[in-house]
């Protein structure tokens, strides 16, 4: 397998039998799915969970990739999809802390300041309905296009708009109305715990 194959490529090998290309496809973009997992569910650990539960599914499901849009389009899906079955599925949800990696615009030198922004985002986040907080990560704190979220979530490109408006409009009178205080695009590192790949059990399946 040679590192210059493009995504597509990485799949259709992982689907005809390559033991590293999935590993391979995984390792090009960890870091943005852990981003979206970790400021989608706002705890560390719930987020390597749902990041571990999407590889393991799209591992799996490869073989429906139909390359329709991205590779990377799809990965996302099934990450957010998984981020929001631990939402749904949650007994009761708690309230969502950032953590400490999250990157957010520093106020200054003070520290003390620091920690009060990142206690105001903190809150502030855990306000919007999972409706407006995703889309609002993946456009705002991602950067990715509107059209390719919508491709993500699978809805219209004025649902994303509307649903970004919304929580914009909710996060503005709680950030002061400072729009330089919204957190910003910038991919905090995985934590060791999160595999590039899924553990493999027998036969080459994940474990």
């Amino acid at each position: 397998m040679s590192s210059g194959d493009d995504d597509a490529t990485l799949m259709q090998r992982h689907v005809e039998g390559d033991a590293e290309a999935f590993g391979e496809l995984v390792r090009r973009h960890r870091d943005r799915l852990w981003a979206v997992a970790l400021r989608t569910l706002g705890n560390p650990d719930d987020a390597a969970d749902a990041l571990q539960d999407a590889l393991v599914n799209a591992f799996r499901r490869a073989g429906s990739f139909r390359a329709e849009s991205a590779v990377t389009t799809w990965l996302h899906r099934i990450v957010v999809n998984a981020c929001l079955d631990r939402v749904r599925h949650a007994a009761a949800r708690p309230a969502v802390a950032l953590a400490d990696d999250l990157e957010v615009p520093s106020p200054g030198p003070d520290p003390g300041a620091r920690a009060a922004l990142r206690l105001d985002i903190e809150a502030a986040l855990a306000t919007l309905p999972d409706e407006q907080r995703v889309p609002l990560v993946l456009v705002d704190m991602e950067g990715y296009p509107v059209s390719e979220v919508a491709e993500m979530l699978g809805c219209p490109v004025g649902t994303v708009k509307s649903r970004c408006a919304r929580a914009r409009a909710r996060l503005l009178p709680l950030l002061a109305t400072d729009e330089s205080r919204i957190p910003q695009r910038g991919n905090p590192a995985p934590p060791a715990g999160v595999p590039s790949t899924p553990a493999r059990g027998q036969g080459g399946e994940p474990a």
